[in-house]
């Protein structure tokens, strides 16, 4: 199936992105990958900056369906944490490699990452960006998980947010030691495995 006008600008763009950052990336050269004049752009997009929060929609609704085929919703901890209640840890396993395939596989979501590596250091905006999705969501979402979870004794007492920058550090570690180093794929997924088990074992009742 032919992919749309739309669709080509956002994937384009994307690549573009990723590979030189937001800003260097004019809207000619977005349009000249695309095969189309840069008014013809703005048929779809109002701006540079509209084509960058589509490509974030994307992202997300990606992100929702792979969380989705975990029956997670991947954003809210009330709704999720009945699922870590009787989880095994073969199957915590089974998910955090799932998830982390999808982060490191996932074409939207890999090359926004390298988007932000890149950005972190130039644009405020995309370097807050960053920070939220990165950092602070990820660890206000297992923090979260961890409270309800030491709250019904399914967990150690402990510090939460401690024990979600224990649990979640590693993992983005791992992430970013394979996108500098693909090949490492194999070793770092082994690495993952042998720290959710350890984490379970120092923490989980």
């Amino acid at each position: 199936m032919k992919k749309s006008t739309k669709v080509h600008i956002i994937e384009e763009s994307l690549s573009l992105f990723s590979q030189r950052g937001f800003d260097a990336v004019s809207v000619k050269e977005i349009a000249d990958a695309v095969g189309i004049k840069a008014p013809s752009i703005y048929k779809h997009f109002k701006s540079k900056q509209d084509i960058f929060n589509a490509i974030l929609e994307e992202s997300n609704s990606r992100y929702a369906l792979q969380t989705a085929s975990l029956s997670l919703d991947g954003l809210n901890p009330q709704m999720d944490a009945g699922l870590f209640e009787t989880i095994t840890d073969d199957h915590m396993v089974e998910m955090g490699e799932s998830l982390f395939n999808h982060f490191l596989h996932d074409e939207f979501t890999s090359k926004i990452r390298k988007l932000l590596t890149i950005e972190q250091f130039k644009n405020q905006e995309l370097a807050n960006l960053y920070v939220i999705q990165y950092m602070e969501s990820p660890l206000q979402y297992q923090r979260m998980i961890f409270e309800l979870l030491i709250k019904k004794g399914l967990m150690r007492s402990g510090d939460p947010e401690i024990m979600a920058m224990q649990f979640f550090s590693p993992i983005f570690m791992l992430l970013v030691l394979c996108d500098a180093n693909p090949h490492k794929e194999t070793e770092a997924l082994e690495k993952l495995k042998r720290h959710i088990t350890q984490f379970n074992k120092l923490y989980r009742n």
